[in-house]
């Protein structure tokens, strides 16, 4: 293992500490410890949003929970929702290198109606996803109101990269899931 804690929640953090807020306990988990069905739908190296709508069986959207800009870099905090019964099946915060993507994509990205796997699938970009680290972390407030949730939770997630074909990293992402 190797990220330290505020990393393996970056950009996560980034939105709790603008936000004056504390992240919730969470530590670094060895993916040979995550039981299913979180590990077949973290341990991977796709992107989530297919993943997810496999497992699902239906279309994601994105709800923004906050945004903010910082010239090419546009950061945004999501709930992602199955489109036919609006049931959370995520929680993330993700960074969004703009400028490598072509206009329409980021045109596509700033609309905030679909997530980045669709939008990447959809405009034939290709990329990889690389996981940096797995996490469980308690459910906190926030947490438990993007997914709908009451009561404590230990949840699963994972810190991941996606990048382009240059090796560029296109996003950087924190992928939290709800309860199986």
């Amino acid at each position: 293992m190797g990220i330290d804690p505020l990393g393996l929640a970056y950009p996560l953090n980034e939105f709790y500490r603008r936000n004056g807020h504390s992240l919730p306990p969470l530590e670094e988990i060895d993916p040979a410890r995550i039981p299913q069905p979180y590990k077949k739908l973290l341990v991977h190296q796709h992107d989530m949003t297919s993943t997810l709508e496999n497992f699902h069986g239906g279309r994601i959207r994105l709800e923004i929970v906050g945004r903010d800009r910082q010239g090419a870099d546009y950061f945004r905090e999501v709930a992602l929702l199955v489109e036919q019964n609006k049931k959370p099946v995520e929680f993330g915060a993700i960074k969004i290198k703009l400028d490598l993507f072509p206009e329409p994509a980021q045109a596509a990205i700033l609309e905030e109606h679909w997530p980045l796997g669709r939008i990447l699938k959809e405009s034939k970009i290709q990329f990889s996803s690389q996981p940096r680290g797995f996490l469980r972390i308690a459910s906190d407030k926030l947490i438990n109101q993007v997914l709908h949730l009451t009561g404590a939770h230990r949840l699963f997630g994972r810190r991941n990269t996606l990048w382009n074909r240059a090796g560029q990293a296109l996003a950087e992402i924190v992928e939290i899931l709800p309860p199986a």
